[in-house]
């Protein structure tokens, strides 16, 4: 019982909340980002290097036959996945810039320091001065 407990405490904790809800937005934005490489900049870019898709880029060394494969050093796929990774760096940096700025807007909120208990500060003048004697 006393692992459930302590699993309940863990799971209840804000961060781990606010970190799961992270990794739910994040996914959510990785898709949204990989959609805009993949739909909308790799097409420009294979208009560009006339219509050869970046992902099938690759050369040759051993032709394939009937019974082997062919050898081929494919290199435009992980050229697309730089392409990717880059863009999706530069959103998430963008997002985090954008961030900052707002919170940087915000009015700081002065700390008002609490007054002592009179009580208390009878009986630290009082202790202050049997002190001195």
């Amino acid at each position: 019982m006393k692992f459930i407990d302590e699993f309940k405490a863990f799971a209840i904790k804000g961060n781990v909340i606010d970190l799961a809800v992270g990794v739910v937005i994040g996914s959510a934005f990785g898709k949204i980002v990989s959609s805009l490489v993949a739909d909308i900049i790799m097409p420009i870019i294979s208009l560009l290097t006339s219509n050869t898709k970046i992902s099938e880029l690759q050369i040759v060394f051993v032709q394939a036959t009937e019974t082997t494969n062919a050898v081929a050093l494919r290199y435009g796929s992980f050229l697309q996945n730089i392409i990717d990774f880059l863009i999706i760096a530069f959103s998430i940096f963008i997002v985090i810039k954008l961030l900052s700025k707002m919170e940087r807007k915000k009015a700081p909120i002065p700390e008002i320091e609490p007054k002592p208990d009179p009580t208390l500060v009878i009986l630290t003048e009082i202790r202050d001065e049997l002190s001195k004697r």
